[in-house]
């Protein structure tokens, strides 16, 4: 077995954290903004000092190769994001790209052989927070493979139109063209050119470490809705209006929220999770009465019978009057539970094994590049313990040693896929 060294992703973990520095411990690194630019210069330095090849797509998606010994085979691709949200941790994403590169430092200082050659990739755009939507480059790089349901919100002449939340007169596709990283299409990650996918993931929540465990055996990402519920009321004025006469979409909107997590509570189905994170409100006026409140809902299950039980609940709101206010249900989005491959989900359980480290099945409840990925080939993903399970936050804190250890289950597993 082999071991990747603690004393390398210290450092990497330390010179990336400055890239974007937001100065309270964590990151804002938008896609390819000039702190992200800063990462990738990084990421090339360091790759083409240890002999990589480098490659750019058309999408500024980065790929360091090391050839292997048998002619012809198809690569095995390690890739993560090293965007951020606003106000990020200095792991979630950048810790996969960090694994990578860790995996093919120390397969060349140790000389590990191997037939097929080994990528470390940088995707570009998973979080979308400065160009919705997230993962928006490798939808378009899998979007052949991806079921209509999904690859319709990821039309490329839509995703280089996709504004700056910032500044709505700038688009994906300027930003792009004006990064410098543009490259060409036929670099692009294939099945004709790649066998198999890895992704090494902070866990984003406190399973493992609750557990006292390192690493999580991820065996798939949950299957999810996402719906709108918007209400239709009345403005009038707040000081004028008698209350029996009102109707108050804000009103509505609040009995309509306490009556979802009553109902689906009641339905008592295990490891479902739900969420209302985003609201309108018109004319949002101190002084008026809303006449519109629109919340999003965002369920998340394995089980595609247990999301269409929830949904009956959420889509009977429709049917119902709430303080005199209409409501429409509409669908923003969904997707299937998408499964990992099973053989590599059981390299890196042996990895984990053979390593000694502390391990257990796992889940992933939220969206990775790797769930598109999968669409087009044999796909895993590895968990590393966070800290209080703080992820998209500046606190976000994974230890060098289960960091680096999970860079030694990657470059383990990947080697048992490479004798296959």
């Amino acid at each position: 077995m082999y071991r990747c060294s603690m004393e390398r992703m210290t450092d990497k973990i330390k010179t990336f954290s400055h890239f974007g520095d937001a100065g309270h411990g964590g990151i804002t690194r938008y896609s390819l903004s000039p702190e992200a630019i800063l990462a990738r210069n990084e990421f090339r330095r360091r790759m083409e000092k240890i002999g990589a090849t480098i490659e750019i797509d058309d999408l500024a998606n980065v790929y360091a190769t090391l050839p292997g010994t048998e002619p012809g085979a198809k690569r095995i691709v390690m890739a993560s994001h090293c965007d951020s949200v606003k106000n990020g941790g200095n792991y979630d994403g950048i810790l996969g790209v960090m694994s990578a590169m860790e995996v093919l430092e120390t397969v060349v200082e140790q000389q590990i052989p191997h037939k097929h050659p080994l990528t470390a990739m940088i995707w570009t755009n998973e979080e979308g927070s400065l160009y919705p939507p997230a993962m928006m480059c490798s939808g378009i790089v899998c979007y052949d493979a991806m079921p209509e349901s999904i690859r319709k919100g990821f039309q490329y002449e839509n995703m280089m139109a996709s504004r700056s939340v910032l500044n709505a007169s700038e688009t994906f596709g300027q930003a792009l063209e004006s990064s410098g990283w543009k490259g060409e299409r036929r670099y692009r990650l294939s099945p004709e050119r790649y066998e198999c996918y890895f992704e090494t993931h902070i866990e984003q929540g406190p399973i493992l470490e609750d557990h006292l465990n390192e690493i999580g055996v991820v065996d798939c990402v949950l299957g999810m809705f996402n719906d709108r519920l918007k209400f239709y009321g009345q403005t009038v004025h707040a000081g004028t209006f008698p209350m029996p006469k009102r109707r108050d979409a804000f009103h509505a909107a609040a009995q309509a929220l306490c009556y979802l997590h009553e109902e689906i509570d009641s339905l008592h189905i295990p490891d479902l999770v739900y969420t209302t994170g985003e609201v309108v409100c018109h004319p949002d006026v101190h002084t008026c009465v809303p006449d519109y409140f629109d919340f999003s809902i965002d369920v998340r299950h394995e089980s595609a019978q247990a999301l269409e039980r929830v949904l009956e609940v959420v889509e009977g709101c429709q049917n119902r009057q709430w303080a005199g206010c209409r409501c429409e249900v509409v669908r923003a989005w969904n997707r299937d539970t998408v499964y990992w491959d099973k053989e590599l989900v059981g390299y890196v359980r042996e990895a984990c094994e053979e390593l000694g480290v502390t391990h257990q099945s796992i889940h992933s409840g939220a969206g990775h590049d790797a769930q598109f990925a999968a669409y087009m080939l044999p796909t895993t993903m590895i968990f590393v313990q966070s800290k209080d399970g703080l992820s998209h936050c500046e606190p976000e804190y994974s230890s060098p040693e289960h960091c680096t250890d999970g860079a030694s289950v990657m470059l383990n597993a990947v080697l048992k896929a490479d004798k296959r």
